[in-house]
């Protein structure tokens, strides 16, 4: 746990420490874009700032490779490198789309390019655990597939999000939060090496969104741009896949029994692994109902508009802080009940906190509806706009005797009119 905390700071560090030279580099380099409709910002602000989280990628593991315990990841797997590999020309596109706005069916090849580059070394799902049948060996073409379109649904979802100061980035790092506690435990406390690469990458991705997020809280300096979205989209992705084929289900011996009995049982376990987007299911559910719309409406489902979830919250009536605040906790709910789910599902007590939590969330969620008013004794220690109005008496105006015409009133004005600023002309016949 020592060797991965000093990687989470180490990545943190050096993110954070690059994201202000990054942003004169955006500058001076003219990656500033306009303002346009769908933006929610008053002022231009520049992007790449991915290319400090790209390095700080970089530092996170040349760091863990030179670490007694960890450099175990990279002697027995090739995995990280499939990760750098795959990251390397994810960023690099999304640098070139922050600078010249290259075509959205372009990003989207290179998407698939990426993880085809990352299959190509062997990050790749090898099985799926399915209940009552049992793990199920997938083809190379089955796996090959499969690892793409995860890897582009994930980087895509987070891509679609990235809409408010610091939303993307701390989503994602309450994602990366639940997914290191869930494979940490599989991997210290059922000694499953394998699961090694996936609670690296996730300590790696925490440091990345911890670096960069005190630069892109509310007023941003520097937005990260598809440089970053896509970059850290492929890294939680690459996580997923890593612990979710590669494990086998009976190897956690959990059960007594046939193989077919242990997934089946296991099934609560794998919930967070199988389909990776329930920890972030907001950016996920915000992906598909973008597409249901635009389509709907006979666009492209590439094409931006201002319906995303976090859009509607400012609609709503939220501040563009608060929008982000409830955003953050439904997917720390979503994420972290997944994660206490897998641990004990036989619990009612998760199930009763998720549903209390849910309805406290429902709450904040509709508070710009109703301005709830505090009793008269709560008035000194809640905020202002929860406090009861004081009713504004007028002033008695006082009634003066009219001014007569001609006559001087205050300062120097008329009953009529003001004095004029312009010199009294002379009697008509005289010499000016």
């Amino acid at each position: 746990m020592r060797e991965y905390l000093l990687t989470l700071c180490i990545t943190a560090a050096v993110t954070y420490l690059l994201t202000g030279p990054v942003r004169k580099f955006a500058i001076v380099a003219g990656a500033m874009p306009e303002i346009r409709a769908r933006d929610v910002h008053r002022e231009p602000t520049p992007r790449l700032g991915g290319i400090a989280m790209f390095f700080g990628l970089c530092a996170g593991l040349l760091v863990a490779d030179h670490l007694t315990n960890l450099n175990e990841v990279f002697a027995k797997s090739n995995e990280p490198r499939a990760l750098l590999s795959g990251a390397a020309l994810i960023w690099l596109i999304g640098v070139l789309d922050d600078k010249f706005e290259i075509d959205a069916l372009i990003k989207l090849g290179g998407q698939m390019i990426a993880a085809g580059v990352m299959v190509m070394q062997g990050l790749t799902i090898l099985w799926l655990p399915i209940p009552g049948v049992g793990s199920v060996a997938l083809t190379q073409w089955q796996g090959t597939l499969l690892t793409v379109a995860l890897v582009v649904i994930t980087i895509n979802a987070v891509n679609f999000v990235d809409g408010l100061d610091g939303l993307a980035s701390g989503m994602v790092c309450i994602a990366a939060g639940a997914f290191f506690l869930y494979a940490y435990r599989i991997w210290y406390s059922y000694g499953i090496e394998a699961a090694a690469p996936a609670t690296l990458f996730s300590a790696i991705l925490m440091g990345m969104c911890l670096g960069f997020l005190p630069h892109n809280m509310h007023p941003a300096r520097i937005f990260m741009g598809d440089s970053g979205s896509m970059l850290i989209g492929l890294v939680l992705a690459a996580g997923a896949i890593s612990i979710t084929g590669q494990i086998d289900p009976d190897a956690l011996r959990l059960f007594a029994g046939s193989e077919k009995a242990a997934v089946h049982q296991t099934v609560p376990v794998y919930i967070p692994l199988l389909l990776p987007l329930t920890i972030i299911a907001v950016p996920a559910a915000d992906l598909i109902l973008a597409i249901v719309r635009r389509t709907w409406r006979g666009k492209s489902p590439f094409a931006a508009d201002r319906g995303h979830l976090h859009h509607r919250l400012l609609e709503i009536g939220h501040s563009h802080s608060r929008a982000v605040l409830i955003m953050y906790f439904w997917s720390a709910l979503i994420a972290f009940g997944s994660l206490a789910y897998s641990v004990n599902s036989a619990s009612m007590w998760i199930v009763l906190g998720v549903v209390f939590f849910s309805a406290i969330g429902l709450i904040l969620l509709l508070l710009p509806r109703f301005t709830p008013r505090a009793p008269m004794w709560a008035q000194a220690v809640v905020p202002p706009r929860y406090r009861r109005r004081r009713p504004v008496v007028p002033e008695p105006v006082e009634h003066r005797a009219p001014v007569a015409a001609g006559v001087s009133g205050v300062n120097g004005a008329t009953a009529l009119t003001a004095r004029s600023p312009l010199p009294e002309r002379r009697k008509a016949g005289t010499s000016r």
